[in-house]
């Protein structure tokens, strides 16, 4: 039996694995279309000349591509061979499992995918998994050409590109661009009629699953599902429910709960973050995935976590790496990553202007760290900007709703893409109509309209106060500072609210601040400086010990995790080395 929770290095779609898939990653061909002529010159084909040769997942403006070019390259092309062992490791059969399927976990900008010159079609959205079936193009007796055009254009800043620069050469607090394939490429097969979506919400106290279940097409008629969900060896919930349209949902009680205690080693928290195996079978598909058991609300001024207060100890984490930018040097690293960041101290992250990838969340879930989704901001306001916003949140929130470790959506950042928020009522209606929608998809999380100032229909009143003096600090954030705050201007000259008032219960959280840079003989920047190891431990053990003190904060988030190519107010350097011993670092983030 497949356990998803169990993997030492989990599968490309963590919560949705089949027993049998094939990894494309590795070496294809590779070209740059300056000119935009491959078209027109049919590339798609077994014809054009390949220049080079690009190593996939790593987009092609970082070292670990074998490319390494951060110009302007607007489009760029793929192709590789699927021989016939790619097809049979993927588990191909004509009969037990006929459906072939190719699924790219994120592609930036916008793509186009051919197999042996025929169109299998298009996504738009950079940052989310699309895939096409194959099976009706299969060639008989030779290799198959796969081919994949992606288009990502810098000047166009109605794509939601989050940190990624649009100017030749990162400045200030933008990078350099990952364009076309950055997460996992991977080949699958399935039964004829199988699970394409699967989604888990846990009710508590309830203890009930609900799962929502997605097909690719619609059951034939007299097909039935099984759900099992197992704790270690024990199943402690099954059922058995017939299946008549193409999407299903169906409530699992899980027995024995009167007991307290058996229920509180069930639940999920960063102390105990207890993971449920799941297994669904539906006719002739299997299926292995996992859940976790929590909830998640704010009252009386408090983040809860299983109807209990948690102070929430973030670190902005940008999730860019020097030698392999957005996408991640190497599975191990994600790992690694959700590690460092618990041993630093901290029990959340706030992944920032970028959907981490879903191997990420399953680390994040595995090891009990809570993460902020965050969607990656477009620079203009548009109906063309709303509308690919809208389109790509919905797919994140598609994709990652089911993972236990993500604590709160945060569709909007610092009004980026929506600059004029305060005057434009358009824009407002925009932040709050995005922050609703996301309730409207999934009611179980907190939502922030508009991280760090001008919310407009927010669950928390989140602050950005990169103020390095520590008397300030415990000034502003003393007794009073939500009703100041609320209904004010905020430490960076713009307004708090926007349109409908704070509930006087919305927690107050500092969600950056600090960015303190020590990085010696560097011509980096950061909001304030440190010239040595001793004044960097001081300078950051002031500022904690301030905000520490403060009644009303219910978290903060400290900026940031690593030092990130100018940017040198990372805890840690670009390669993850940290600037002070991890254990004085921890020390200064618990107080201890």
């Amino acid at each position: 039996m497949m356990r998803a929770s169990r993997q030492s290095s989990p599968a490309p779609r963590p919560q949705l694995i089949r027993e049998h898939w094939t990894d494309l990653s590795g070496e294809w061909w590779f070209d740059h279309d300056d000119a935009n002529i491959g078209l027109a010159e049919q590339w798609f084909g077994s014809g054009h000349r390949w220049g080079r040769t690009i190593a996939v997942p790593f987009p092609p403006e970082s070292a670990l591509s074998g490319i390494g070019d951060t110009g302007f390259h607007d489009v760029v092309w793929y192709q590789r061979n699927l021989s016939r062992d790619d097809i049979v490791a993927a588990g191909f059969d004509a009969v037990l499992r006929p459906r072939l399927v190719l699924r790219f976990g994120a592609v930036d900008y916008r793509c186009t995918v051919w197999l042996n010159g025929a169109k299998l079609g298009d996504h738009e959205g950079g940052h989310t998994p699309f895939g096409f079936d194959l099976q009706d193009h299969l060639l008989h007796d030779q290799d198959q050409v796969l081919t994949v055009r992606a288009e990502d254009r810098a000047a166009d800043v109605g794509q939601p590109r989050g940190k990624q620069d649009w100017q030749r050469d990162a400045h200030v607090v933008w990078y350099d661009r990952t364009t076309g394939i950055w997460q996992p490429v991977w080949l699958e097969a399935t039964a004829a009629v199988a699970v394409e979506s699967l989604h888990w919400t846990a009710d508590l106290p309830g203890a009930t699953v609900r799962a929502e279940i997605g097909l690719n097409r619609p059951p034939l008629p007299g097909t039935s599902c099984e759900i099992s969900l197992r704790l270690d060896d024990t199943v402690v919930g099954a059922i058995r429910f017939p299946v008549g349209e193409q999407r299903a949902t169906a409530t699992i009680t899980l027995p024995g709960q009167t007991n307290g205690q058996a229920y509180e080693q069930m639940v999920w928290s960063p102390s105990r973050p207890t993971l449920i195996d799941a297994t669904v079978r539906l006719g002739g598909d299997e299926v292995a995935s996992y859940l976790g058991l929590r909830s998640v609300s704010v009252a009386d001024g408090r983040f809860l976590l299983n109807d209990r207060p948690l102070y929430l100890r973030s670190v902005l984490s940008q999730g860019f790496w020097p030698e392999s930018h957005l996408a991640a040097p190497s599975p191990r690293a994600l790992e690694d990553e959700v590690r460092l960041i618990l041993d630093l101290g901290f029990n959340a992250a706030r992944v920032h202007q970028k959907v981490e990838d879903p191997r990420f969340l399953y680390w994040a879930d595995r090891h009990g760290l809570l993460l902020w989704g965050e969607a990656p901001a477009a620079y203009e306001f548009s109906p063309v900007a709303v509308g690919r916003t809208t389109r790509e949140w919905l797919e994140v929130l598609e994709r990652d709703r089911s993972h236990p470790s993500i604590v709160t959506w945060v569709p909007h950042n610092e009004s980026w893409g929506i600059q004029h928020i305060a005057h434009d009522p358009r824009q407002a209606a925009f932040a709050r109509g995005l922050a609703d929608l996301t309730r409207a998809v999934d009611g179980t999380r907190p939502v922030i309209s508009n991280d760090g100032w001008e919310h407009a229909g927010s669950d928390i009143l989140t602050v950005h106060d990169y103020d390095a003096d520590p008397v300030s600090l415990r000034d502003r954030y003393g007794t009073g500072a939500f009703s100041r705050l609320a209904s004010g201007i905020g430490p960076a000259g713009r307004r708090m609210t926007v349109g409908p008032a704070f509930e006087p219960s919305a927690p107050l959280m500092l969600t950056e601040f600090g960015g303190i840079k020590y990085a010696p003989d560097s011509t980096s920047w950061g909001y304030s400086e440190a010239v040595s190891p001793s004044q960097f431990e001081a300078q950051l053990r002031a500022v904690y010990e301030a905000l520490r003190a403060s009644p009303p904060l219910a978290g903060t988030c400290y900026t940031q995790l690593t030092d990130t190519m100018q940017e040198a107010n990372g805890l840690l350097t670009a390669d993850r080395s940290p600037k002070l011993d991890i254990a004085v670092i921890r020390s200064i983030v618990l107080g201890s």
